[in-house]
């Protein structure tokens, strides 16, 4: 009996995150830590980035986003380099373009997997409908988008091809 109760315990203990918030992430070429659990009260987007695809100018519209909206609203860019290397640069290199080129003030994390085995849990559970309760996805590509409400829990997903400032993302801040 003991023993059946030590488990289910331990069970308990390694359950899998119910909510964004439950994260964690190294920042872009830094030794700080991004707490997700920050951004309690705000929506996130959570958006897989590169810098040398043809949705790079998307950071433009990010960026706008973030700064109309940044009362309610965090945005979070995940570097990746799964698709066709268009993400081949250093971290250093890859803040001094977005900082450079686009003017990017919203957080940047460390360069993650977003599908496949070496997939980073935050990826895990932003795809995997049994663990954020909404339903499976798949990244096909680099700028997917997760929107994510102000308790943590996947809200709404949208393609590399919906731009940051379509009314398919904008209606959820008006």
């Amino acid at each position: 009996m003991y023993f059946i109760i030590s488990f289910l315990l331990a069970a308990i203990n390694m359950s899998t995150p119910t909510s964004l918030h439950d994260f964690k992430i190294q920042r872009l070429d830094s030794e700080e830590t991004l707490h997700l659990s920050d951004y309690a009260g705000k929506k996130i987007l959570i958006v897989n980035v590169a810098s040398r695809c043809g949705y790079t100018s998307q950071y433009e519209d990010l960026q706008q986003l973030y700064s109309a909206y940044q009362d309610k609203l965090e945005i979070v860019g995940f570097p990746c380099n799964q698709f066709a290397n268009q993400e081949s640069g250093s971290e250093a290199t890859i803040a001094a373009f977005c900082n450079a080129t686009y003017g990017v003030t919203f957080p940047m994390t460390t360069k993650v997997h977003v599908k496949g085995s070496d997939q980073h849990p935050i990826y895990q559970w932003l795809t995997q409908k049994e663990q954020n309760g909404v339903n499976d996805f798949k990244v096909r590509w680099n700028f997917n988008k997760f929107l994510i409400d102000e308790q943590g829990q996947l809200l709404a997903y949208f393609p590399s091809s919906v731009n940051p400032y379509d009314d398919e993302i904008l209606k959820y801040f008006k």
